[in-house]
């Protein structure tokens, strides 16, 4: 049995907007302490993200782009470490999440690419990995994994609802009484991905306008939203499964939009997002009392403001209650590394859809 204490952590995350490398260096015993110490975002090229692109749905070279992926991950743990004046050995465990290239749980498949052991062995740091699989092999959904550091980062003003904008969005619903270490802590928790996030508007920018993703909403707002596309998009029958679910980036078929102009297409896909969310209140125990925005959808002026305009109860970004958002997972898997150390669960019935409440990832030692 692990003693209880503080573990210096640096958690990666490479999410399914595919911008680059969120690292994070976090003092944390897995529980109820959380210290934010360092962050940093080492972008993608533009090359090596057409690189990721083409193995999306797990075909392509994807070992050559997966130890690619893990060579880059370990000079940012470099990075990170220099710019801290941190030495390997002051770092206990590196939280490695990879990259998604394929979910479709209700096949009992997830998969990350990203190599624990290369990692390992390239940093000369112990690394937990593979986060989701054995949560799938459980007939779970094997995400969203980030509810538990939701729980414990979020304000006591509850229930209230954490809503992270990534490639894809999900919420966390946090009850009155959620607490990491309480035995009825699942019962007071609900998460699913809600439906799109980011990852439609950017690849449509980056088709129609060669960048990588929409800049404050600039091109939206100049757009008009198409509500016969947005009724159209909302006939996938995902948005009527009760949660827990989950999404692979690649679920939605958006070609009814070749008939809008760009701009036209990326307010309508916008409102797509917006309106999946407003979606998912009807699936909540009960109503959020302030919505708390993650993840890098909240830079899109237009977007948040069609969620604030869709939702009844007030939604704010992470900053106004002293968290930057840009961070929130690579945070929340330094996190869940330390908890995957000491056996602690890190899915359960109502966030992920597993039978009882599970422990997750693989540990990986650079010896």
């Amino acid at each position: 049995m692990i003693k209880r204490k503080v573990f210096k952590v640096i958690g990666l995350m490479s999410g399914t907007s595919m911008d680059g490398i969120d690292v994070s260096v976090v003092d944390t015993d897995g529980r109820h302490f959380f210290k934010s110490v360092s962050d940093l975002t080492i972008p993608y090229s533009d090359e090596f993200r057409v690189s990721l692109r083409k193995i999306l749905g797990g075909s392509g070279p994807i070992q050559i782009v997966s130890d690619d992926l893990t060579f880059q991950h370990a000079e940012a743990v470099k990075e990170i470490l220099n710019r801290n004046k941190l030495s390997v050995s002051d770092v206990d465990i590196i939280g490695f999440h990879g990259h998604t290239i394929l979910h479709k749980p209700e096949k009992e498949i997830t998969w990350q690419i990203g190599d624990g052991k290369k990692l390992a062995k390239l940093t000369s740091i112990n690394v937990v990995a593979d986060f989701r699989s054995d949560d799938v092999a459980e007939g779970g959904e094997g995400a969203p994994l980030t509810p538990l550091f939701h729980t414990l980062i979020a304000p006591q003003e509850r229930p209230l609802c954490v809503l992270n904008l990534g490639g894809v969005s999900n919420i966390t619903w946090v009850g009155r009484s959620a607490d990491v270490d309480s035995d009825n802590l699942f019962e007071n928790l609900l998460a699913f991905d809600s439906g799109p996030g980011n990852a439609l508007i950017n690849d449509w920018v980056e088709t129609h306008y060669k960048q990588p993703f929409d800049y404050d909403g600039a091109i939206a707002s100049e757009g008009a939203i198409n509500k016969d596309i947005v009724k159209e998009l909302m006939k996938n029958d995902y948005f009527d499964r009760l949660p827990p679910k989950s999404l692979d980036r690649q679920q939605f078929n958006v070609s009814i939009l070749k008939q809008l102009s760009p701009a036209d297409g990326a307010a309508t896909l916008s409102a797509f997002t917006a309106q999946s969310i407003k979606r998912a209140v009807s699936f909540l125990p009960e109503p959020p009392k302030l919505w708390v925005v993650v993840g890098g959808g909240r830079h899109n002026h237009f977007l948040m403001s069609l969620i604030s305009d869709y939702l009844d109860s007030p939604v704010i970004k992470s900053e106004v209650i002293g968290l930057n958002g840009d961070y929130i997972e690579s945070q929340a898997f330094a996190y869940l590394a330390v908890r995957s150390l000491k056996r602690l669960p890190i899915s359960g019935p109502s966030t992920t859809g597993v039978s009882t409440p599970l422990t997750g990832g693989h540990y990986f030692q650079f010896t």
